[in-house]
């Protein structure tokens, strides 16, 4: 066989120019054509020892899949992703693959990483465009029932998960829309909430059942669905924001991100009056933060009007969490950077934020993270005017449902604590995975997870040993 020819560069993906997107809502990414789908799906190795399935959370066979895409065998690239992986529109958009799938490639030692993730979405796209998804026959009914709380990437995985065993599951959602952070966390532009609807509606024909505005907690207790249910998984991710506790915090104006993105996402605002959810549309907007979730909010005050957006995040660039293409794309789009930077007041005028007062930092020694620790630099006071601001910062889980279930450990943070090899909770017959076990968290990793869990969760329905 002769040696395959290495092509070193990706295939670039178009997008739409930056002084144009900045202006609309819609995807900025436009996807892979068939063409380039299959060139670069040719450039696969086809590793004997495929070190990118090592990195892939919910184990796909990537090497299956790309040799089925470069033979211009589509459908059947989609029938054998979602063999493992029920959401592949999804995470072929938002999973940071640059750490994971495509870190791992072994084309990387030498040239740019296969795009797996952009081929994951080319596939999922294309096959929802022929109208032919195929829901794969499922085995007789089991008669055991699990109850899972919460619709997000953890939630909807163990639902399918479970279904394709045959057990009966029904999906408890607080919210008016299923998705989870999926719609109320990331905007339009990233992830539209048609790709996440087709995802969900795919979940639904796998016989899994959605009973929307049910908050798990206050409509019924975990014990209370323990007694109609056989298991319950517990997916309800992390929608408490957390708050800098810094003077001024209070004024109007200043948002956590959760509120912000969760009124132009979910509630539309972006569309108002069409839809009666306002949003402070700020001249200066500063969202505070330096992962995914702080991007989303500054790019968004752009596409609201912002004149100017601006980051704060206390370390460099090189510490900031957020995926390399999101800050690229901040970036391209006018987002503004004050890097190594700490808030430390809010200030303003008739209760309406006017300026966010910071100091410089300097970068000390590693801290737990492995990141070095920022070091405020005394005296060092500037500020930034602004008239809304977004704390972007973090979010821990609820503490609804742990308050209302006996028997669950939680840690200090309202952390659900599980064992780490079955997602066991300390509650007989309750699973968890996501960002309730975690914290803010990717959402790759809250189905790895999930379909950790279902595995767990099947033997237990099976044996009944805990």
């Amino acid at each position: 066989m002769p040696k395959k020819t290495i092509i070193p560069n990706r295939t670039p993906m178009p997008e739409q120019p930056p002084d144009e997107r900045v202006c609309n809502f819609q995807e900025v990414t436009l996807g892979y054509t068939a063409e380039q789908a299959m060139m670069e799906a040719s450039r696969c190795l086809n590793c004997a020892r495929p070190n990118c399935m090592k990195g892939c959370p919910v184990n796909v066979d990537i090497p299956g899949f790309l040799r089925l895409v470069e033979a211009g065998d589509f459908m059947g690239a989609a029938h054998l992703i979602k063999q493992t992986n029920s959401l592949p529109a999804i995470t072929g958009r938002v999973c940071p693959q640059e750490v994971q799938c495509e870190g791992s490639c072994s084309l990387s030692k030498k040239c740019d990483s296969v795009a797996i993730g952009r081929i994951e979405r080319f596939v999922a796209d294309w096959e929802a465009s022929q109208g032919q998804i195929e829901v794969p026959q499922l085995p007789p009914p089991t008669g055991k029932r699990v109850a899972v709380v919460g619709s997000g990437p953890a939630g909807l995985t163990v639902a399918a998960d479970l279904a394709r065993q045959g057990h009966q599951v029904t999906i408890f959602e607080a919210l008016h829309e299923a998705g989870g952070v999926l719609v109320y966390g990331i905007p339009e532009f990233r992830l539209p909430k048609d790709i996440v609807k087709r995802e969900v509606d795919y979940v639904c024909s796998l016989g899994v059942e959605i009973k929307k505005d049910f908050i798990v907690g206050t409509t019924a207790t975990v014990d209370e669905l323990l007694e109609e249910y056989d298991a319950v998984f517990l997916g309800t991710g992390a929608g408490l924001p957390w708050f800098l506790g810094i003077p001024g915090e209070n004024l109007g104006g200043v948002y956590s991100s959760n509120e912000y993105l969760t009124r132009a996402n979910l509630m539309k605002a972006y569309r108002f009056p069409e839809y009666d959810t306002p949003i402070a549309r700020g001249r200066r907007v500063v969202t505070i933060g330096g992962g995914n979730t702080a991007m989303d909010a500054a790019r968004t005050a752009l596409r609201l009007g912002a004149e100017e957006s601006i980051i704060v995040y206390r370390r460099s660039r090189s510490e900031m969490p957020a995926r390399a293409e999101e800050i690229h794309h901040a970036e391209k789009e006018g987002v503004k950077f004050h890097l190594l930077t700490t808030p430390v007041a809010f200030h303003g005028r008739d209760g309406r934020l006017e300026e966010l007062e910071c100091l410089q930092n300097q970068l000390g020694e590693p801290d737990a993270s492995g990141r070095r620790r920022p070091v405020p630099i005394e005296g060092s006071n500037f500020r930034i005017k602004a008239d809304v601001a977004i704390v972007a910062i973090g979010q821990s889980p609820s503490p609804l449902v742990s308050q209302t279930t006996s028997d669950l450990q939680t840690t200090r943070n309202g952390v659900v604590v599980v064992d780490s090899t079955t997602m066991k909770t300390s509650k007989k017959g309750v699973f968890a995975g996501g960002d309730v076990i975690t914290g803010g968290a990717t959402v790759i990793l809250a189905m790895g997870q999930a379909k950790v869990a279902a595995e767990a969760i099947n033997e237990y329905l099976k044996t009944g040993e805990w």
